[in-house]
């Protein structure tokens, strides 16, 4: 899909839903990463992740986009456009859009872990992307010393941990 037949697609769905046509531009942004997309106060543009269209699909996209139309509507009318606002609550379970998005992209899969650190006294044990000097914390369960496992080669690095 291109920004022009988002364009359209934007258009047809504020006077379907809202009765309202919509006026400023709208375009997908390849530079969202944690959200479906925006509402930008200062020029009332909308911005769209298109991830959400390429992994989810058309549906996901126009509840994405009833969503931001909201914000627009409200906004435009001098409204509670807010997330927490009553007026935005209402008019966004009025016509069905969504609260919250799908995750895409790195965000929806599990962290890859390179570590490990286990407590010595209760087996407590804390998964870690990033190594660690296990001499400096505790166990938060036991007040236990630590000691730090390589999970990438399998390898123990028990001479770190201060033994």
């Amino acid at each position: 899909m291109t920004d022009q037949e988002l364009q359209t697609l934007v258009e047809e769905i504020s006077l379907t839903f809202f009765g309202k046509p919509f006026r400023h531009h709208a375009r997908f942004n390849r530079r969202l990463r944690t959200t479906g997309g925006r509402y930008l106060l200062a020029s009332h543009d909308i911005e769209l992740n298109p991830l959400h269209l390429a992994e989810h699909g058309e549906a996901e996209l126009i509840s994405i986009i009833k969503h931001e139309l909201c914000h627009y509507h409200l906004h435009l009318a001098g409204q509670g456009y807010r997330h927490a606002d009553r007026d935005f609550q209402i008019l966004l379970s009025e016509v069905g859009g969504s609260r919250y998005c799908k995750r895409v992209g790195k965000a929806g899969k599990p962290a890859d872990y390179k570590y490990e650190l286990r407590c010595r006294e209760c087996g407590m044990s804390y998964k870690r992307r990033r190594k660690m000097n296990p001499a400096r914390y505790v166990c938060g369960r036991c007040r236990g010393r630590l000691q730090l496992f390589s999970l990438g080669d399998g390898t123990n690095s028990a001479a770190q941990s201060g033994k």
